[in-house]
């Protein structure tokens, strides 16, 4: 069974299995395992390197630049504020979204792999 590539994308960033959908695809935080234990699919053939990482900070930049400059214009929230809140957000949503986008970098390189064959 043929799965559409939004589907992988989406069990990509769900972080599980992008074929089946079942197994989760990280052994740690963002560490994958080697094989799917539902349809042995091999993982240790895609890397995602640096290009996670990279789209994470790009996406929480993207997200939180605007939100500062509204606060800041609407509100004028405290300097002490400011270096406390902002701060450890773009922290806990850069740690959240992490795994995520390496699982959706993930579905990617096996989507694109199978249009090659």
């Amino acid at each position: 069974m043929k799965v559409s590539r939004f589907s992988q994308l989406k069990r990509g960033f769900l972080k599980k299995c992008p074929n089946c959908g079942n197994s989760p695809i990280f052994l740690n935080y963002i560490k994958t395992i080697s094989k799917c234990k539902k349809c042995g699919l091999n993982f240790s053939n895609y890397k995602s390197d640096d290009g996670p990482a990279y789209c994470t900070i790009f996406l929480v930049g993207h997200l939180l630049i605007p939100l500062i400059l509204i606060v800041e214009k609407n509100f004028s929230p405290s300097v002490t504020y400011q270096m406390i809140f902002w701060p450890i957000l773009t922290i806990l949503m850069s740690l959240w979204l992490l795994p995520k986008v390496k699982g959706a970098f993930i579905a990617a390189q096996i989507f694109l792999n199978d249009k090659k064959s």
